[in-house]
Parts: structure tokens; C-alpha cells; sequence
């Protein structure tokens, strides 16, 4: 569901369990009561691994783009309260990918994005490029942590901008793993933090079976210094509110803001993971990068360790 980097399509011909492209190994992203922050944090890693629909038809010659497949996924997670804060909650989460045509789509909360290169059967290196638009609300509601409830409410953003990336299939254990790296950068075009954020990832992902998938990733997450300033840095009046100490080292440069660790599995109840009920989970471990550990938000209200798990059920047609 929202959070880690999943190998895309497998070769479809020869594979007994075809694995169908996983845009995001990311657990689907979760819905907050009422804000919406929750339902995609642009922080957690966008994979999930979720395999294939259904098996190729081998007989079907004519045929010159990956088989269409449609994927719905719903579960729960536990989640930080906010970036950087130690303090949980449980929240519902929601996913659905597809592809029609040889072109891929996906959808993670408020997140989404198509690829815009389209898949032929049987490919070994998939190149990817597209739009993608995201929704970014952290802090926008009410937070556990009494002192960062007192700071100013933040905006929603809306942020626009593309990913792009490459996948090889059989690279390691057989001919079906896949080891993939992407970026995503993304812009606001809403006002808010007026800045932009990017995020290069490296993922790896391998059958074990006809029922069972695991992958592996890891990303960083690079923000612009408006970005840093917005969400945390502590004005003299955020100061005096809260009682956190000024700061405002975050906003003074683009750097890397946090690291992650992702895996993730999914097995299938139907035997196949090409089609019928899937189990999904995984978990993510972040770490913020040193300018953001130093925030209030984080050093005193909150933690540079930040951990993500989550679990749900998948079906895919």
C-alpha cells in the first residue's frame, strides 16, 4: 500500500506468473479524518508490489502491447502523525493501477500518474516517463503533539511534475527479478511552499514462487529551501506560540531532507498472483536528513526515526 519501489513488467510470454508492472511498491496511501494528508504523504515511497493481473495468452500472436489488467487495493496503516513526529496513528488506505493499451496508471490517495511510454509484450528493459500530480497536506488539521498544534496550520499544496525511470527483468536469481531506478520531481504550483521536491530510487523485486513476492528498496527525498522553510522552520510568532525554540536552519539551502528503507511482499490466496485475492504488506523505515532532524518539530516535539507499516488485500482482473 503507500510506501516502497517495486519492480516493473516481466516478460510475459515464458513466465508461468507473469509479473505485470508495479508503478509504486508503496502502501496504498491512507485517508485522514477530515484532512486529507493522510490519504497521500508525498514522503513515503511509491511502491507497492502488487504482480500481474492475469496470465498471457501465448496463442494470441497478434497481440503487441502488454495484456490489459486492472488492480484494486485497500488495507491500513500505521503511520507517523506528522513528518518527523513521533506520535501514531492507524488510518485507512486505498490503491488502484491498471493499464490499458500498454499504458500504465496508478492512483495512491490523492496521487496520480500515467506513463506515458507504452509497455510491449515480452519487453526485458521498460523505460517510463510521465505526468504525475500529488496533493501534499501535511500539518494542515490538528496533530497530537500540543506544541506543534499551536504553530500556524499549513496550506494544502498542489504539487505538479513528471517520473521517469528504467526497469531490467532477470538480472540476479532468475530471468524473471527486476531491479529498477526512477526519479520523481514534482513542483508547487498551489503557492504554498512554493518550492519543489525530488526523489531518486533504487528497487529490486523477485518471485519466489507462483503465490509469493518480495522487494527490496531504497530512496532519499530532496527538497528546495521554500519547502523547508514552510514545513519546518519556526518563525518568532510560531516560537512564542508554541514555546519551540526559533529555528530556521531547514529553509536556508536545498538539501536532502530524508532516507528510506522499504520491503515489502505480497502473496496470493487464489494461488496465482496474476489475478484473484492478494495479501500486501510491508514496511518502511525513514531517517531525516540532518537540517530537518534539527527542526523543533523534530528534535524536541518529535523523532528523526520514522517507521511505516501497513497491510491489505488486493484483487486484481
Amino acid at each position: 500500500m503507500a510506501g516502497f519501489a517495486a519492480p516493473a513488467s516481466a516478460e510475459e510470454a515464458a513466465l508461468p506468473y507473469d509479473l505485470t508492472e508495479t508503478d509504486d511498491m508503496a502502501f496504498p496511501g491512507a485517508a485522514e479524518t477530515p484532512p486529507a494528508r493522510y490519504i497521500q504523504s508525498g514522503d513515503i515511497d511509491e511502491n507497492i508490489l502488487l504482480p500481474g493481473a492475469r496470465t498471457d495468452d501465448d496463442d494470441d500472436a497478434d497481440r503487441k502491447w502488454s495484456r490489459d489488467y486492472f488492480a484494486v487495493a485497500a488495507g491500513v496503516m500505521s503511520t507517523p502523525d506528522y513528518n518527523g513526529s513521533d506520535d501514531r496513528r492507524f488510518l485507512p488506505a486505498v490503491y488502484l493501477r491498471g493499464r490499458y493499451e500498454g499504458f500504465s496508471f496508478s492512483t495512491r490517495g490523492t496521487n496520480f500518474q500515467v506513463d506515458l511510454i507504452r509497455h510491449r509484450r515480452g519487453q526485458k528493459i521498460d523505460w517510463k516517463f510521465g505526468p504525475i500530480v500529488s496533493l501534499r497536506a501535511d500539518r494542515t488539521g490538528s496533530v497530537k503533539d500540543p506544541r506543534v498544534d499551536l504553530l500556524p496550520d499549513r496550506k494544502m499544496a498542489v504539487e505538479m511534475g513528471i517520473f521517469t525511470g528504467v526497469t531490467k527483468t532477470g538480472v540476479i536469481t532468475s530471468a524473471y527479478d527486476q531491479i529498477g531506478f526512477r526519479v520523481v520531481a514534482l513542483k508547487d504550483i498551489s503557492g504554498r511552499h512554493g518550492s519543489w521536491t525530488a526523489s531518486p530510487t533504487i528497487d529490486y523485486g523477485t518471485p519466489l514462487s507462483k503465490r509469493a513476492f518480495v522487494g527490496i528498496s531504497a530512496s532519499m527525498n530532496i527538497y528546495g529551501k521554500g519547502f523547508g522553510r514552510y514545513y519546518f522552520d519556526v518563525d518568532p510568532l510560531g516560537s512564542a506560540a508554541s514555546g519551540l525554540p526559533v529555528y530556521t536552519g531547514a529553509g536556508q539551502k536545498a538539501t536532502i531532507g530524508k532516507y528510506t528503507l522499504g520491503m515489502a511482499g505480497a502473496y496470493a490466496l487464489s494461488g496465482d498472483l496474476r489475478k484473484g485475492f492478494v495479501l500486501i504488506g510491508g514496511a518502511q523505515y525513514g531517517r531525516m536528513g540532518d537540517r530537518y532532524a534539527d527542526s523543533p518539530i523534530v528534535a524536541d516535539a518529535g523523532s528523526a526515526d520514522q517507521w511505516l507499516f501497513g497491510g491489505g488485500l488486493a484483487y486484481q482482473f
